[in-house]
């Protein structure tokens, strides 16, 4: 099961840690969900955790993240995006062809990101290269699940929402279909 993450825009108070004063400020967020529709209730949800009952937020945009992966690492607080080229050999061509592919890892600095990249990248039985790698504007990372046990209550909600939804399905079929025919063409 792959998931969907979505960026949330989120305006919202926050104390200003220079200043020591509160300001409005605009941050993205990112969250795991199946809609656009959960996804705001979603980051709603998980934003109010961290607002008192007076203060409200205003979700400015909400779009799909175009990140293949999501890789937190412990005592780390940025997240960097990973820009990673897979290269496969085309053997009708005879060319090397790349595959473009965007992981958001979490780091304290870009050597740690590339390094936390190449960890992860490990285990790829094909060749690939890091051109680049950026710090990200996201803010946090919101999980459908984190891993914990506790969460066979949410389990069950997520698969009667996702099997509910005979339209994402079919869509998320006939999105996998086009990549596999884009990289083709490719």
């Amino acid at each position: 099961m792959s998931a969907t993450w979505y960026e949330c825009k989120v305006k919202y108070r926050k104390l200003d840690e220079a200043s020591g004063k509160q300001k409005v400020k605009t941050e993205p967020f990112l969250v795991d969900a199946i809609s656009y529709t959960e996804a705001e209730s979603r980051i709603t949800e998980e934003m109010s955790v961290y607002l008192s009952d007076s203060e409200e937020i205003k979700i400015t945009n909400i779009k799909v993240a175009n990140y293949a992966e999501i890789h937190p690492f412990e005592n780390s607080d940025r997240w960097f995006k990973s820009k990673v080229s897979l290269i496969a050999f085309d053997e009708e061509s005879g060319k090397e062809r790349k595959t473009n592919m965007y992981l958001l890892v979490q780091a304290n600095d870009v050597k740690e990101a590339y390094d936390n990249t190449i960890g992860v990248m490990k285990g790829t039985m094909g060749d690939y290269t890091v051109p680049a790698i950026s710090e990200s504007p996201i803010v946090d990372v919101f999980p459908y699940f984190s891993g914990e046990e506790d969460e066979k209550q949410r389990l069950t909600e997520f698969t009667a929402i996702k099997d509910s939804l005979p339209v994402a399905n079919e869509l998320d079929e006939k999105l996998e279909m086009a990549d596999v025919f884009a990289i083709e063409k490719e």
